[in-house]
C-alpha cells in the first residue's frame, strides 16, 4: 500500500469518528456529553447543535477527500 491509500484510509477512519460525534452532540444534552468533549457543562440541558453540524460536516469532508484520493489513476500517455 502507497501513503496515499494509508491517507485515505485514515480519513476514512476520522471520518466515522466524527460523524458519530456530531450524532453524539445532537442526541446528548450538554450536561450528559462526555467530559472531554468542548461544550461540556454539567448544569446545561440544552443541545449543541452547531458542533454537531461542524463535525459531521467535516467528518462527510473527509469522506469526499478519500473517495476522490481512492479513485482512479490517469495514466501518463
Amino acid at each position: 500500500m502507497n501513503q496515499r491509500n494509508w491517507l485515505a484510509i485514515l480519513a476514512i477512519v476520522v471520518g466515522i469518528i466524527l460523524v458519530i460525534v456530531g450524532i453524539v452532540y445532537w442526541v446528548e444534552p450538554a450536561s450528559s456529553l462526555p467530559g472531554f468533549f468542548p461544550g461540556h457543562d454539567a448544569t446545561n440541558s440544552e443541545h449543541h447543535i452547531k458542533h454537531g453540524i461542524a463535525a459531521f460536516v467535516v467528518g462527510l469532508a473527509l469522506f469526499v477527500f478519500a473517495w476522490f484520493s481512492l479513485g482512479k489513476k490517469k495514466s501518463a500517455a
